[in-house]
């Protein structure tokens, strides 16, 4: 079939045999999502990869070469957005404890994945990959070692067809060095925790005993736990370390040093610009907490959350932006206007599109296949009407993962065209 499709039809052929064909997309302003834009760009597609780019306008199309041509007619090329750090899959209603997938019961749960229990039918999903947020790091919650996060795609027939990369690291929650007391009491004193140390100390052993256990294959005693921390050591897994203030930086720097962890990550990270520094030669990238927040400390300045990614940015930290707190998982949906507001404090707009795409999957190991539209890479972007990082603008046209048309509706927008509808 050679023709042009609509918007319309292109919703209708979601997951359809269109995956296998060689669909070419003409005419759309190109955010590569390394820094680089193209004006007129014509983008081919073939088997779920990205097989052709070219300049729209210094490119000759001959029609016969592609069973189906897309005109854009200059609107805005994104790779898909990226949800580290989250939630989303894994819960469902916060409020009931039953949609929570996240929580395991114990504090040292290496072993835990959470890859298992993503939901592909969850109708959150569907909410937030209508911004132009088609992954998401499914990542469980609580304790010490909360567990394995893995790499999802928003969209599959269940958890195994929207994986795309299993098992990516262990989430460390590493201890508060600081006992804040009650924030909102204005004679709340701050003080240093008193068990901090004497945490810490637990976790060093606990790894001690999983590195030792690592170091060869011939465990007579098989410890699931220990198990699952194996390849952390080997380099084929990310250390996801949670932590904010500043002496818990300073000391998981050290801590990384001592267990020579390859590839160690910051999820946090609000004090990371005092020390940038130290965290660019120490090749610790960070996920960097949401930009909507609160600032942390009584005299920082207010809009101080919204300049951290430049921040991290101007002292040469490799970061990007994620979104854990309250709803976080319904909240994914603005995922790209947290990059809005890092725009507008500092961060240029290609560098506010890597925050939530090439960055993301680079430090979450697969930025070789995803988090920008260039040959080779997989076919895992979405088109909007104008900017996707402008809450008035972001309007999806189309949308692929791995070069398969997705579904742009959802159960909010079925009911506003209902009632609208009715009550014109």
């Amino acid at each position: 079939m050679k023709n042009s499709l609509s918007f319309i039809l292109i919703s209708l052929i979601a997951f359809s045999s269109f995956a296998q064909e060689k669909v070419l997309l003409v005419n759309g302003f190109l955010h590569v999502g390394n820094g680089e834009t193209l004006q007129s760009a014509l983008i081919g597609i073939e088997k779920g990869k990205i097989t052709l780019i070219k300049n729209s306008l210094a490119y000759t199309v001959d029609k016969n070469e592609w069973d189906t041509i897309i005109q854009l007619n200059g609107r805005h090329i994104y790779p898909g957005f990226v949800a580290p750090n989250s939630t989303l899959g894994i819960t469902e209603i916060d409020a009931v404890r039953a949609t929570r997938d996240f929580n395991e019961v114990g504090s040292l749960n290496p072993h835990v994945r959470s890859q298992i229990a993503f939901n592909t039918e969850s109708k959150v999903i569907s909410t937030v990959k209508t911004n132009g947020v088609l992954l998401t790091q499914a990542t469980p919650r609580g304790g010490v070692i909360s567990g394995m996060s893995s790499v999802m795609a928003l969209e599959g027939w269940n958890w195994e067809d929207a994986t795309v990369r299993q098992d990516d690291g262990i989430h460390l929650n590493w201890p508060e060095s600081i006992d804040r007391g009650n924030r909102w009491e204005s004679n709340a004193k701050i003080e240093k925790s008193k068990t901090y140390e004497e945490h810490k100390r637990e976790i060093y052993s606990f790894f001690e005993m999983a590195k030792a256990y690592s170091s060869t294959d011939k465990n007579d005693n098989k410890d699931a736990r220990f198990e699952a921390m194996r390849q952390c050591f080997k380099g084929k897994q990310r250390v996801y370390i949670h932590a904010n203030e500043i002496q818990q930086l300073v000391d998981i720097i050290d801590f990384s040093k001592a267990f020579d962890l390859p590839f160690p990550v910051i999820v946090g990270g609000y004090d990371a610009y005092l020390i940038p520094r130290k965290l660019a030669d120490a090749k610790i990238p960070v996920m960097l907490l949401r930009p909507h927040s609160l600032p942390e400390n009584e005299n920082d300045a207010v809009n101080l959350p919204y300049q951290l990614p430049f921040l991290l940015k101007q002292g040469g930290v490799k970061f990007c932006l994620q979104n854990e707190g309250d709803m976080e998982a319904m909240n994914a949906r603005n995922i790209p206007f947290l990059a809005g507001t890092a725009m507008a404090h500092g961060l240029t707009e290609e560098e506010a599109i890597s925050s939530v795409s090439l960055w993301a999957c680079e430090i979450m190991g697969i930025g070789e296949n995803y988090g920008s539209i260039e040959k080779g890479k997989s076919a895992t972007l979405f088109v909007s009407d104008g900017s996707a990082l402008d809450m008035r603008t972001n309007n999806l046209f189309l949308g692929m993962i791995d070069g398969k048309f997705i579904t742009l509706n959802n159960t909010q927008s079925e009911l506003f065209e209902k009632y609208q509808g009715k009550y014109k």
